[in-house]
């Protein structure tokens, strides 16, 4: 197996359309509602001006979600605000009416009585819930699946969570967690969707776009947009919501989207291969460096999104994330260092090691027309949350899984 495997979308749709959820009025609401969490403001986009010029392209932006809410992931986005929609449901009110300061007033907590969230997850997502359940003085239940970090674990917990590392994989966590949220009548709030369970993810998804409001308020007004996205995946819940958003804001001139994923745990990959319109899953220990992103069975609602307007599809060896991860770290020239976790460079890695291999990934490259009037965006979704394994990286050259 290369290390890079790839697939093209040949079913694109090529019609404007408006992904459901992501209307315009929507993310504005789910924007408001970030920006009255504590201490909410705008992530960086990073210019890497020298790094295009190695390139040979226009531009290459990196947004750093690393500085989000000093959580060192994106992943409180969708936590946040799919609690905020649970108890605005509860609470039989528009969101819109229930910000930060008012979830957490004294007076909504006796309203709702004690409530206890429940989630399975690698660390970031689970962090953020258990973030979000303990500013509103609520408990929060945590699965992790075995490998997990044992420094995410106890971030985790020291957001207040009963986190614990089951002996299951990533998904059969995931089952567990709606179990026990079955059993004893908790929320369950999970980041990925099946049939029968895609409110929740849906409202987490969109308070991922977020991000990509940002980027877009950002680069427009300096009359600017990216012609080539590269997304990384897990279930698909974080590349489908910014994609949907793309497609909502650009339409028909939207740009060319790359979805990457390791070639451990590519059910998205899987799924564009096989190119009967269904999502496929990969079973197994769903071995990767890439820890956010070991997921093997594609969120029923994002593997649409990404099957009808995605361009492309990468399976990645862990070097790509690696080597993603050592760039960012040692910049070119002027260019801002980028603290990025194994899940948050591979989009960057991706790309580097597709314009340094031109002549092996002939095809693919003229297909992606990156030229010298091309800008492509990257969105590192974390910091070093598992700092042991970042310095075994960054610093050693060596990781696990290779």
């Amino acid at each position: 197996m290369k290390i890079i495997e790839w697939v093209e979308n040949d079913k694109v749709k090529k019609n404007k359309g408006i992904v459901d959820g992501f209307d315009k009025y929507s993310i504005k609401s789910v924007l408001k509602f970030h920006q009255s969490l504590p201490k909410y403001e705008k992530t960086p986009l990073i210019d890497l001006k020298e790094l295009a010029k190695y390139c040979g392209v226009k531009k290459i932006w990196v947004k750093d979600e690393s500085k989000r809410f000093g959580l060192n992931a994106f992943k409180v986005l969708g936590g946040s605000y799919s609690i905020g929609k649970c108890l605005s449901e509860i609470l039989n009110e528009d969101i819109s009416n229930l910000p930060f300061s008012i979830l957490t007033s004294k007076k909504i907590k006796e309203k709702l009585g004690d409530i206890t969230f429940i989630t399975a997850t690698d660390g970031n997502h689970g962090r953020g819930v258990a973030w979000m359940a303990s500013h509103l003085q609520q408990k929060s239940v945590v699965y992790m699946p075995k490998g997990s970090s044992q420094m995410r674990l106890k971030a985790i917990q020291n957001e207040g969570a009963d986190a614990s590392i089951t002996e299951l994989n990533y998904d059969d966590a995931v089952r567990l967690a709606n179990k026990r949220a079955e059993e004893n009548n908790w929320i369950m709030v999970q980041d990925t969707a099946w049939k029968g369970y895609e409110k929740i993810p849906l409202w987490i998804m969109q308070g991922y776009s977020t991000i990509m409001s940002e980027i877009i308020d950002e680069l427009e007004k300096n009359k600017e947009k990216p012609t080539h996205i590269f997304l990384q995946a897990g279930v698909g819940s974080f590349a489908g919501a910014m994609q949907a958003l793309v497609t909502e804001i650009y339409g028909e001139e939207r740009p060319i989207t790359v979805i990457c994923e390791p070639h451990g745990a590519n059910c998205i990959y899987k799924s564009f291969k096989a190119n009967d319109g269904k999502p496929h899953n990969v079973t197994g220990d769903l071995k990767t460096i890439m820890a956010g992103l070991a997921c093997g069975e594609p969120n029923t609602i994002s593997w649409e999104i990404l099957r009808d307007y995605s361009n492309f599809s990468l399976s990645c060896d862990d070097s790509i994330s690696a080597k993603g991860m050592r760039i960012l770290s040692s910049p070119l020239g002027e260019d801002k260092r980028i603290i990025s976790g194994e899940s948050g460079a591979v989009g960057v890695g991706s790309f580097v090691t597709l314009y340094e291999n031109q002549k092996d990934y002939k095809e693919l490259w003229e297909k992606l027309n990156i030229n010298k009037d091309s800008s492509i965006l990257c969105i590192s979704t974390e910091g070093d949350t598992d700092t042991e394994g970042y310095r075994n990286v960054v610093w050693n050259g060596h990781y696990k899984n290779n």
